[in-house]
């Protein structure tokens, strides 16, 4: 691996590139905070893809892609002269610095639970008015879903053991039904609402992930309903030709396969 030195050196390299392509190239010169941030979360979606995939050449070029993303806003900043990427560094250090006394301070902890608390109650001495105020607007359901319950977790509102999250998510799934039952359409979106999120709760007690859980089964959907289009194209016929039947030999193939590598 790259010594201290060299990773230093390869990021002032970053820095003085970024320096000129924003002086020089015309596409690099018109882009702004706001023209940027679309790219941003479209490489940042790439990142996970990768890292799902397991694919670490993948990981390393997608982290360049965000990285230089940082730099890029960073050079914007410095042009008037709001900050520029040392105010960055700097104020992730200092916050770092003060969310962690148990490192750089005299504060005991015994576990990862107590860092997490420790994290918000500092936050909210820091002039935070609510735990939740740190979860984006615009975050995906899911995952904010997910982030929502860390957060209230971390100043101890939360389950005791995982069996109570789970009789809470029969509980919903039972309003659920009763709503299906009575034809409610309006109650039947909010408590199939209450599943989801229940179910999410009880993902976070079972240490699962609920988004990149979610996405390894779209993926797997999607590589057995390719090979199954595959093997209708193989047999002259298109989806809609072929019976439920033989689909699903072929689905149970693809299954078999998957299993197998």
């Amino acid at each position: 691996m790259n010594s201290r030195a060299d990773q230093l050196k390869a990021f002032d390299r970053l820095l003085t590139i970024m320096d000129e392509l924003r002086a020089q190239c015309p596409w690099d010169k018109k882009q702004t905070m706001k023209t940027l941030r679309h790219l941003t979360i479209e490489e940042t979606y790439e990142l996970g893809d990768a890292i799902l995939d397991n694919d670490l050449n993948e990981v390393k070029k997608e982290l360049g892609d965000v990285l230089l993303h940082i730099v890029f806003y960073a050079k914007i900043g410095s042009e008037t002269n709001d900050f520029d990427i040392a105010d960055v560094a700097n104020e992730i250090c200092d916050k770092l610095i003060n969310r962690h006394p148990h490192i750089y301070g005299d504060v005991q902890v015994e576990n990862e639970q107590d860092v997490q608390r420790n994290w918000e109650n500092i936050k909210l001495k820091e002039g935070k008015k609510s735990v939740l105020e740190g979860v984006p607007n615009s975050l995906p359901a899911l995952v904010k879903a997910n982030r929502i319950q860390e957060k209230v977790a971390g100043v101890g509102f939360d389950w005791e053991k995982p069996e109570q999250v789970f009789e809470k998510l029969q509980e919903e799934l039972a309003e659920f039904q009763e709503e299906i039952r009575v034809n409610n359409q309006q109650k039947m979106e909010e408590e199939f609402g209450d599943v989801l999120f229940s179910m999410v709760n009880y993902a976070r007690f079972l240490n699962i992930n609920p988004e990149n859980s979610l996405e390894l089964t779209n993926k797997k959907f999607i590589g057995r309903f390719q090979f199954l289009e595959r093997k209708a194209k193989e047999l002259g016929k298109t989806l809609k030709e072929m019976t439920l039947a033989e689909m699903d030999v072929y689905w149970e193939e693809a299954k078999n396969r998957a299993k197998a590598e």
